[in-house]
């Protein structure tokens, strides 16, 4: 019999595995931590001191304490380090490289002195070799020298370099060091050819410093030493006055009345409960409006967790911008409600999750922000609509000049909404003018912390976002770049795919910056066999002559799952590998599959071993890439592209994909299909378009024109 407490344990392992009880469970997080950031007005707070203010009355201490002060001993810790001395490391290699460069002056040396000519041909060509610039007199003296004194001077010049270098030189000391060398070097001979010579070699060194400043040790060293610092402790007698009248207060003071308990009021359970109940019916209604609305999200944990997380966050900073105070005056402090940048928060969800999520978000976050600051109505309108223009400019992000552009059009709509709240109100317009300046300022702010968060929540919860997909789409990314140098005709197939499948996924509502980003990577594949590929193949000669088409069929499928370990390896989010996974479904590689029949000439060539092995499209957007791919390449082929040549191969094209079920799972509908087929058309039209043929005695007449007005034009210059 299984014991009480151990039925429980295996109770509690079961709900805890259950996805429902641990998205109950954040949610529940979630709604603790947004009570706890509300509740802050009606918790005991503090008297309104403020480092660098005068203090508006004495504080006495009630009760001795003794306590640890954070501030004096981090104080204490920062003068430790500061009295460390830099750490610098002999870096040896820099003195080898200046002796390098001696030995390879003398090895130029020796040839020319081993060379035949007469001395100034010897002269001229150790000038070229060494670049040393020597006079005639320095040039004669060196290579009249004997090998023993040639060898004797190689030494000395290498010791001295090795003597200056031994000590250590710091980046500043280098022209000290070379400057000591030239000194020295004046000894090593009496003639004054060879020490011309030995000062030409020394300037010559490319020397840098070997004592090099080791910020690691250093830092270390800083840690020791503030590791060593005791805790500071404070002693506060009873009674003893803490800060009179008109001190200046200092973060000391501030922290020593925090411990003594003097910064602190009164207790509103009503207000306590008032803020839950709000809290709670806000969360509900959200939670009831996913749940019906967007059941996809509601579903899956990590996007719950980052809606909250996002909320949650906006009011944390919200909480901290609105605890700023403007010099003491109640009336202009509360005026920092109006930096409380909401509209972030909207922003990012609409990124990330959903637009109309962020709609409702931004509502929820108004209503919560109104609450923070006092129940005051004005900031929960500024925050509702600065929140809902930031969600309408970036819905349809496409550039990354949205971002900045939102910036603008949230900066203006809170702008707006202060003005016609301070009219309403018929304050003062000093309290307008602050305000207002405050609202442009929570539009900067927002886009500030838009554009600095999106990052790390794209790369914490796998997402994909529309910032990210634009900055995939740069040219500049390694395996674009990759693409255009090794692998140029796909390069180029690659962007007018995705020309293609952007305009057709615009007709049919599906997301168009996915499917011209999925287009570009789609056939990085081909990367590592470029020339296989008919589209790289620049000199006319066909690799696949001399395989067997089964041999080409392995070869040409490949590239898919290349392209897969490609975009692995280079850490491309999973939507884009979709499409390179995907783009070519289970499709039969046709040409070479019926080579194999030609050339069998049996029923016993089966079409499963000339298909790709990849999974056929989930989506439109993958969809609408193979059948882009397909388009482009059928097109390409095609001799004299007309309109109406184009619109059957097209037609053909994609009704060969639907009958071979490569379109089964992608949602596609047949109006789509046909808008699909109108879009590409449009786009194709406009690339393969008739040219004019012009008769050769008009092609004659404009080169004649051409010659003659560049004579005519040649004439000034001359």
């Amino acid at each position: 019999m299984v014991p009480k407490w151990g039925r429980i344990w295996e109770s509690w392992q079961r709900l805890s595995r259950s996805t429902a009880i641990q998205r109950l469970a954040w949610w529940a997080v979630f709604f603790g931590i947004t009570v706890a950031l509300l509740s802050l007005n009606w918790l005991p707070s503090s008297v309104g001191l403020e480092v660098g203010q005068r203090s508006p009355r004495d504080f006495y201490a009630p009760q001795g304490m003794v306590f640890v002060s954070d501030i004096l001993t981090a104080r204490e810790k920062q003068k430790a380090q500061e009295a460390i001395e830099p750490v610098y490391t002999l870096d040896n290699s820099a003195a080898v490289e200046a002796e390098n460069q001696v030995a390879s002056v003398f090895q130029n040396l020796r040839a020319v002195r081993s060379s035949t000519g007469n001395t100034a041909a010897k002269l001229q060509d150790l000038n070229n070799s060494t670049g040393l610039n020597l006079s005639d007199r320095s040039g004669r003296a060196v290579l009249s020298l004997s090998d023993q004194a040639v060898g004797d001077l190689e030494n000395d010049l290498k010791a001295m370099v090795r003597r200056t270098m031994a000590g250590g030189v710091q980046q500043q000391g280098l022209n000290a060091a070379r400057q000591n060398m030239l000194e020295e070097a004046e000894s090593l001979s009496s003639n004054p050819g060879v020490q011309e010579f030995c000062g030409a070699v020394i300037k010559s060194l490319r020397l840098r410093p070997n004592l090099i400043y080791d910020a690691a040790a250093t830092r270390q060293k800083q840690i020791e030493a503030a590791n060593k610092i005791a805790p500071v402790q404070v002693t506060v007698r009873q009674g003893e006055k803490v800060l009179g009248v008109g001190d200046l207060v200092t973060d000391v003071h501030i922290e020593t009345l925090r411990h003594l308990g003097l910064l602190r009021s009164g207790f509103s359970f009503l207000g306590l409960l008032g803020i839950v109940l709000l809290s709670a019916i806000t969360y509900a209604l959200l939670w009831v409006y996913l749940y019906q609305n967007h059941r996809s999200i509601y579903q899956r944990l990590p996007h719950l967790l980052l809606l909250g997380l996002i909320i949650v966050v906006t009011l944390a900073v919200a909480k901290g911008l609105t605890s700023i105070s403007l010099g003491g005056q109640a009336g202009l402090s509360t005026l920092t409600g109006y930096l409380a940048p909401t509209a972030a928060g909207s922003m990012l969800i609409a990124i990330l999750l959903d637009a109309r999520i962020a709609v409702v978000s931004t509502l929820a976050m108004g209503i919560f922000l109104g609450v923070m600051t006092g129940n005051q109505l004005n900031f929960a309108l500024v925050g509702i609509v600065g929140g809902l223009v930031g969600v309408y400019s970036v819905s349809r992000l496409s550039q990354r000049l949205d971002l900045a552009r939102a910036s603008l059009f949230i900066m203006a709509a809170n702008a707006i909404t202060v003005i016609a709240i301070g009219l309403v109100a018929n304050v003062t317009f000093s309290y307008i003018s602050i305000g207002g300046a405050m609202a442009l300022l929570n539009g900067i702010l927002s886009s500030v912390l838009t554009i600095g968060i999106l990052p790390f929540l794209e790369t914490a919860f796998n997402i994909t976002s529309a910032v990210k997909l634009l900055e995939l789409s740069n040219p500049n990314q390694p395996l674009l770049r990759q693409l255009l140098v090794e692998a140029p005709g796909t390069y180029h197939h690659s962007i007018l795919v995705g020309n293609l499948a952007e305009a057709a996924a615009n007709a049919v509502k599906a997301d168009a910056l996915l499917a011209r980003v999925g287009a570009y990577y789609h056939d990085i594949g081909k990367i590592k066999r470029p020339y296989f590929f008919i589209e790289n193949q620049f000199a006319g000669e066909n690799p696949h002559d001399k395989l067997t088409p089964s041999l080409s069929t392995l070869i040409i499928t490949t590239h898919v799952k290349d392209g897969v370990e490609m975009a692995k390896e280079n850490r491309l989010p999973q939507v884009i590998i979709d499409f390179i996974e995907q783009h070519h479904g289970t499709s039969l590689v046709s040409y070479f599959y019926s080579k194999a029949v030609e050339a069998d000439r049996t029923e016993s060539v089966s079409d499963t071993e000339y298909r790709y092995e990849g999974v056929k499209p989930k989506s439109k957007e993958t969809a609408i890439v193979m059948l882009a791919d397909s388009v482009e390449a059928g097109v390409r082929a095609l001799q004299k592209p007309t309109p109406g040549r184009m619109e059957g191969l097209v037609r053909r094209i994609i009704k060969e994909k639907l009958e071979d079920g490569q379109l089964e799972e992608s949602d596609l509908t047949f109006k789509e299909l046909d808008a699909i087929t109108q879009a590409f058309l449009r786009i194709l039209t406009g690339v393969f378009h008739t040219r004019i043929e012009y008769p050769d005695t008009v092609l004659k007449e404009m080169e004649r024109r051409k010659a003659s007005g560049g004579a005519v034009r040649a004439k000034p210059a001359g």
